[in-house]
C-alpha cells in the first residue's frame, strides 16, 4: 500500500472587484490571503462556493451597482453551489448597520478596518482548510490583462474636501514603508507586469508621516533603480504637490511616463471655496502651463464635478470656457452626488438632478470637442503604445503612453506582428483619431530596454550578473 499526501482543498471562492484602482489593490490583496490559507480561486463566480464582492460606496452609482452585485451572488446562493456570500470594502465601512439590516441573508460583512478577520471567519466555518502563513504585501490579480498592475502607496486623506466621504471611510492618510512598496513592486515585475500605476488619493502627499519623510520623487528614483518595468504611470496627484523636483525628474525620466492624473474639481472660485479645494482659477491656470512646457510631450488628465451645491450658470460657464482653454487630452466629469455625513451633503441651495444632469451632458459635449481636436493632433505621428489584447477582425488592442487602462481612450492597431504578445510595447504609427481612440498601424515590436533584475528586496542584493541576466 502506498501512502499519499494531499493537500486538503478549500472551497473555490470568486471575487468581485467594484470601484477604484486602490479597490483593486485591496482585492488583490483579499485573494492572495484567501488562497495561501487554501481557498481555490476561480475566475468565474457562478462556479464560486464563496462570493466575496468588494464595495464601493464613492457615488450613487457604485453603491447601486455593489448591491446589485451582492443581491446576484445571494440569488447564486439559494439556486446554485455558493456555500456564503461575504461584503467587504468601502460600503461596507460606511454602511454597515444598514446593509445587515436590508440584506441578512449576507453571511459576513467585513469594512475596510477589519479585513483581517476575513481568513479566520472563513476558517471558522470550515470554509478555509489549509492555515498557510500569509505573506501580507502578497497580490494575486483579479481584473484586467496581467501586464498591468497599480502600486498603491498610502491610504486615507487629509484634505476634506466638502465633497468626499473617502476620509469617513479609509481613514486619515498614512503612506505605506518604502522597502516594502519596492519588494512590492519587484514581485510585480517577477509576475510579469510591464506597466505599472502608482496610485494613492493623493500621491503628492506620499511620506509626509513617514519619519525620514520621503517624498513621491524619492519613491520614484527607488523604483527606477530597483525594478525595470518600463512603463510608471502618475495617477491622481493634487497641483500643489507637483513641484519643480517631481517635474524634472518626469521630464529626464522616459521610464516615468509624461502623464498626469490632475484633479481640479472645478474652475470658479466660488465654488472652489465652497468645495475646500486649496486651489484657484489662476493658480490652476498656470501649473497647467509650466507643466506643459516643463515635460516634453505631457498628456494631462483632470477630473470636475458639476451641480455642486450653489453653482450658478454663470460658475458652470466659468468651467466650460476653462475647459476649453487649457484643452485637457482626457477628463472625468461627474454630476454632483450628495454623501452622508459629508458637509456638502447639508449645504443649501442644492441643485435639482435634472438641473445636474443637463449641465454634465453640456460639458461632456465640449469636452469631447476638445478630446477630437488633441486626438487629431497625434494623426501622423510615430509613438510607443503597449498591446493589451486582439479586438474582433484581427485588430490589436494597444494603448499610448498617453493612454492610462480603461479610464482613457485606447489605440486600435493593424498589422501587429503575430509575435507580439500582450505587454509588448510596439511603434506604430497613428493613421486616425476620434473623440475618444486612436488608430494606428504597427511598425515594429521594441525589445525589452530593461532586463529583469533578480533581487533579495529584504537583503538588497542584485543578482543581475550572478545569473547572467
Amino acid at each position: 500500500m502506498t501512502a499519499t499526501c494531499e493537500r486538503p482543498r478549500g472551497a473555490r471562492l470568486g471575487l468581485i472587484s467594484l470601484g477604484c484602482d486602490k479597490n483593486t489593490v485591496d482585492s488583490e490583496r483579499i485573494l492572495a490571503s484567501v488562497v495561501r490559507h487554501g481557498a481555490v480561486w476561480t475566475p468565474e463566480p457562478a462556479e464560486a462556493e464563496v462570493i466575496v464582492v468588494n464595495t464601493c460606496g464613492f457615488i450613487d452609482a457604485a453603491k447601486e451597482e455593489s448591491i446589485e452585485m451582492l443581491l446576484a451572488a445571494l440569488r447564486q446562493k439559494e439556486e446554485g453551489t455558493c456555500r456564503a456570500v461575504v461584503a467587504v470594502g468601502c460600503l461596507v465601512e460606511r454602511y454597515r448597520d444598514e446593509l445587515v439590516e436590508a440584506l441578512p441573508e449576507v453571511d459576513l460583512f467585513l469594512g475596510l478596518r477589519d479585513l483581517d478577520r476575513l481568513v479566520p471567519e472563513l476558517q471558522a466555518r470550515g470554509l478555509l482548510v489549509d492555515p498557510l502563513a500569509e505573506h501580507p504585501g502578497a497580490r494575486l490579480p483579479v481584473t484586467g490583462p496581467p501586464h498591468v498592475s497599480f502600486l498603491k502607496v498610502s491610504e486615507g486623506c487629509d484634505h476634506g474636501c466638502a465633497f468626499c466621504a473617502i476620509p469617513l471611510w479609509r481613514g486619515k492618510h498614512r503612506s505605506f514603508d518604502r522597502r516594502a512598496l519596492i519588494a512590492e513592486a519587484q514581485s510585480l515585475e517577477a509576475r510579469g507586469v510591464t506597466e505599472l500605476n502608482l496610485v494613492a488619493q493623493d500621491l503628492a502627499h506620499y511620506g509626509r508621516d513617514l519619519p525620514d519623510r520621503p517624498s513621491i520623487a524619492n519613491l520614484l528614483e527607488d523604483l527606477l533603480s530597483q525594478a525595470s518595468i518600463p512603463w510608471f504611470r502618475l495617477l491622481y496627484i493634487y497641483s500643489a504637490g507637483l513641484n519643480e523636483r517631481l517635474v524634472e525628474l518626469m521630464a529626464r525620466e522616459p521610464r516615468i511616463l509624461p502623464y498626469i492624473d490632475m484633479p481640479i474639481q472645478h474652475a470658479s472660485d466660488r465654488v472652489l471655496r465652497a468645495m475646500r479645494r486649496p486651489e484657484r482659477a489662476d493658480r490652476l491656470r498656470e501649473k497647467t502651463k509650466w507643466l506643459r512646457a516643463s515635460i516634453p510631450g505631457l498628456v494631462l488628465r483632470t477630473t470636475v464635478i458639476v451641480g455642486f451645491p450653489g453653482e450658478e450658470e454663470e460658475d458652470f460657464l466659468r468651467l466650460l470656457d476653462f475647459l476649453q482653454e487649457m484643452e485637457f487630452d482626457h477628463l472625468g466629469a461627474f454630476a454632483f452626488s450628495p454623501q452622508p455625513g459629508t458637509p456638502a451633503a447639508a449645504m443649501p441651495d442644492q441643485i435639482p438632478e435634472g438641473v445636474r444632469v443637463e449641465r454634465l451632458r453640456r460639458l461632456t459635449e465640449v469636452q469631447a470637442a476638445v478630446e477630437a481636436a488633441r486626438n487629431a493632433d497625434w494623426i501622423g505621428r510615430t509613438v510607443e503604445a503597449i498591446l493589451d489584447g486582439v479586438a474582433e477582425g484581427g485588430v490589436a488592442v494597444a494603448r499610448t503612453r498617453g493612454q492610462a487602462y480603461e479610464i482613457d481612450g485606447v489605440t486600435y492597431v493593424a498589422n501587429v506582428p503575430g509575435a507580439a504578445r500582450p505587454g509588448a510595447r510596439l511603434h506604430v504609427r497613428v493613421t486616425g483619431a476620434d473623440d475618444r481612440d486612436l488608430f494606428a498601424e504597427a511598425l515594429e515590436i521594441l525589445p525589452s530596454a530593461h532586463a529583469p533584475r533578480r533581487r533579495l528586496p529584504v537583503l538588497g542584493l542584485d543578482l543581475t550578473s550572478a545569473f547572467g541576466r
